[in-house]
């Protein structure tokens, strides 16, 4: 017979042994595999019954916490350098041990489908695969990178900021990379060869989405075109979320797939993304920094935060023409004006005939030598293609003026091309384009006056004007024409 306080006693137990409340729990980034940032205070994190008392032991030292009123408790660990593997113990009711750890540099990568497109795509080529990555069979096969891991977080909209994502932190080799998102790890890659450091990516891109999902609410509701969808972000998670796309939902991405990383510590952000805010640019200037300085809000800290401009794509037009994607471009350059940030351009390497170019390494290695750059004090690394400094009219004659030359300016294949000027009519025509040192001089016999000019403002231009190290010019405007 099986008394009463006996039957509680076995509930308990099973309730225990399932994994109940008064258990430790850690988040899912916090598992075998992990890389944790270097040089860096390191937040750890996790769920226990309240006023429980957690003890970490790591690198030969024991920490503790004791669990808050709503469950959670969190570790600051001192920073540590570079190397691995360790070992983790978490002990509380229960005990978890976490292996083959490594401390390196870990960077946050979202955006959409060109920052998740993966090396190769395990459902090609069925309808809605994304395209083989170039040369993608070798790079998977010579892939073998053990300080190199992903932790690809699960797709997850929610109507409001979560605790909890799902995923695991996968070690690269020849059998795990085809998995690996193609930007993403082309640019671990280079970070790991170039500094001999391991190297974390988390993985957060959704492909087609918009910005607008992917910031918080309380950042978004002061941006004036987005006060009103946010009021209506305020009822029930069910209602939120009942559309036929609601990853698209503004801030539900933040909430599904950011909000739950916070604290992780973070070395900087790469961001992909802006094919789905084209035809909205004037929203995007504000709207992208917007996003840059929430996310900074949130995890305490001015993060570098690097990006990819849009790269060419659909047919390209005989004739000069106005262009959303040209001004998405200059909506995401604006953001330059914040610190710590950087572009890469890839107005170069994308396909007429497919918004998902191919190249993904050539996109990875500019945001490399940003990172150089910027982010690791490599001064002397020219990391941007010639940018416009200074316009000035003279007669028929426009003479522009680039820095970011690095060692010259040059016509890549044959003469300079995508440059149109206009005068007061407001009418492009191409330019003839001359080269004179760091300085490129326009005219055109259909402008006898000109007072602007356009280059590589396009969908999809044919502009050639890079400097030696290979990178191509910033797409511009010289007027502010709508």
């Amino acid at each position: 017979m099986v008394t009463t306080r006996g039957l509680l006693l076995t509930i308990c137990a099973c309730f225990y042994l399932l994994g109940g409340q008064a258990a430790v729990r850690l988040p899912a980034l916090v598992t075998d595999h992990m890389v944790l940032q270097r040089d860096q205070a390191l937040p750890i994190w996790g769920w226990a019954e309240a006023g429980e008392h957690v003890a970490i032991w790591w690198q030969d030292h024991r920490y503790t916490a004791t669990t808050a009123a709503g469950g959670k408790w969190q570790v600051l660990l001192p920073a540590a350098a570079a190397g691995g593997p360790f070992t983790m113990t978490i002990q509380g009711s229960n005990t978890l041990v976490i292996n083959d750890i490594l401390v390196g540099d870990v960077w946050l990568a979202s955006g959409q489908s060109n920052m998740e497109m993966p090396l190769r795509d395990a459902n090609a080529p069925q309808p809605g695969a994304y395209p083989v990555v170039l040369n993608a069979e070798q790079e998977v096969a010579q892939a073998s990178f053990p300080q190199i891991r992903q932790f690809t977080v699960k797709k997850a909209p929610a109507a409001t900021p979560q605790a909890v994502v799902e995923g695991h932190w996968q070690v690269c080799s020849p059998q795990t990379a085809a998995q690996f998102a193609g930007v993403p790890y082309f640019f671990a890659r280079g970070l790991h060869l170039r500094y001999h450091i391991p190297i974390g990516i988390i993985s957060s891109p959704w492909g087609g989405t918009p910005a607008e999902a992917w910031i918080s609410q309380e950042a978004l509701q002061t941006l004036p075109d987005y006060q009103e969808k946010t009021r209506s972000l305020t009822g029930d998670a069910r209602t939120v979320l009942a559309v036929k796309d609601p990853q698209n939902t503004p801030t539900a991405l933040f909430n599904g797939m950011i909000a739950p990383l916070i604290p992780y510590a973070l070395k900087g952000i790469i961001w992909y993304q802006g094919e789905s805010n084209v035809g909205r640019a004037k929203q995007y200037r504000t709207l992208f920094p917007a996003l840059i300085q929430d996310w900074r809000r949130r995890w305490g800290q001015e993060l570098p935060f690097l990006f990819v401009q849009l790269a060419n794509w659909q047919p390209r037009e005989l004739q000069p023409s106005d262009s959303d994607w040209a001004r998405l471009r200059e909506a995401q350059a604006t953001a330059l004006a914040l610190p710590k940030t950087g572009m890469a351009v890839a107005i170069d390497v994308g396909d007429a005939h497919d918004i998902h170019p191919a190249n993904k390494q050539a996109v990875g290695q500019r945001l490399v030598l940003l990172a150089s750059n910027k982010v690791y004090g490599e001064q002397a690394v020219v990391a941007a293609g010639p940018t416009l400094e200074k316009v000035l009219c003279k007669r028929h004659a426009v003479q522009l003026t680039f820095t970011q030359a690095g060692s010259g300016l040059q016509a890549k294949g044959d003469t300079l091309r995508g440059f149109a000027v206009a005068g007061a009519d407001k009418q492009f025509h191409w330019a003839t384009a001359t080269l004179h040192g760091h300085k490129v001089v326009l005219t055109s016999p259909a402008v006898p006056k000109p007072v602007a000019v356009r280059y590589n403002w396009a969908n999809n231009p044919s502009g050639n004007l890079y400097n030696r190290e290979g990178l191509p010019a910033l797409p511009f405007r010289t007027d502010a024409w709508d």
